[in-house]
């Protein structure tokens, strides 16, 4: 049951990488390993809400003007049509999935 294990964390320098874990008309959920200097940019998902569990490592997440750093374990929720974002500023990888729905 358990899909953490199919998540590759093996994301090097600036490097992001993605593992869609769930798909279904409802939700969405993919996770998102960031190597050091590594950024997701700011965008939006207009007609949906997201949801950011931070499983391993430090994060600096952006939510709309805001910035705030988060270290696992963390849940940052987003609602829809605000722009949001992750960079990695740390020497290590950080881990964390993005829960969105629904999916239109």
């Amino acid at each position: 049951m358990d899909r953490y294990d199919d998540v590759d964390t093996d994301a090097g320098d600036g490097e992001v990488v993605t593992t869609e874990l769930h798909y279904s008309p409802d939700v969405l959920v993919k996770a998102f390993a960031l190597g050091p200097g590594a950024a997701v940019d700011p965008h939006e998902h207009p007609g949906q809400t997201n949801v950011f569990h931070v499983l391993e490592g430090d994060l600096v997440v952006v939510r709309g003007d805001e910035e705030e750093r988060v270290g696992a374990p963390a849940v940052v929720p987003f609602e829809r049509g605000v722009p949001h974002g992750a960079r990695n500023e740390s020497d290590e990888v950080a881990v964390f999935t993005a829960t969105m729905g629904p999916m239109e």
